[in-house]
């Protein structure tokens, strides 16, 4: 894999059955960038960040990281990149310490169970580990999910909606997150219908770009 870490976006096209989305979406995110993507409801928002994911081919254009495409990449691009979408993925049954363990183990990581402790407490869940998520709030459901960027080593964070259900004290935990990803050169590409000031705890406004889609 090439060493420089820049994303690059060239000419996306998306179509939805009979109804294009959008089409000629070019753009690069380089480290220590946020890129704030969007649009009303019906944008396609959530399915530019899974073709940036992988996850759902364009129509037309293609990703790059590094100067190559992802679809040679594969494996290679996806270690380097964690995707939260806007659902938590959080398993009712499973206690919040499993759900995040499991979550970071699908994701790669290797983390111990003092460090999955530590980044549910870093979210405001101490104490709160050891019982199942069935119990948990909507928000302290997202807490488990958002705990990953805790432990992740990645360098590119793709974030749907990431400040949903959170009261003010976990927006301010996730800001610091995000914030700290980017002065450690990483690259942030987020949708969030949050006020815009929310983004400006997280990054200087020279380090954020804007994307929009229309419907």
């Amino acid at each position: 894999m090439a060493n420089t870490a820049v994303l690059d976006v060239s000419n996306l096209e998306c179509v939805r059955g009979d109804r294009r989305l959008f089409a000629g979406i070019s753009f690069s995110v380089k480290p220590g960038e946020l890129l704030h993507v969007q649009g009303p409801n019906g944008s396609g928002k959530t399915s530019l960040l899974r073709m940036i994911c992988g996850l759902v081919l364009p129509v037309q254009g293609d990703i790059f990281w590094g100067g190559e495409s992802i679809r040679g990449l594969r494996e290679d691009y996806f270690k380097e990149m964690t995707y939260l979408g806007h659902l938590s993925g959080i398993k009712e049954d499973l206690t919040a310490l499993e759900n995040l363990d499991i979550l970071s183990r699908l994701a790669g990581g290797d983390a111990t169970e003092d460090a999955v402790v530590a980044a549910l407490g870093q979210m405001g869940l101490a104490g709160r580990e050891d019982l199942p998520a069935k119990v948990l709030s909507q928000g302290q459901k997202r807490r488990v999910a958002l705990a990953r960027l805790v432990l992740c080593r990645t360098r590119l964070w793709i974030l749907d909606e990431p400040f949903t259900a959170l009261d003010v004290a976990a927006i301010a935990v996730v800001q610091a997150l995000l914030s700290q990803h980017l002065h450690n050169g990483g690259m942030i590409i987020l949708t969030t219908h949050q006020d815009l000031g929310v983004l400006s705890e997280v990054s200087p406004a020279g380090a954020v770009q804007r994307l929009q889609l229309n419907s």
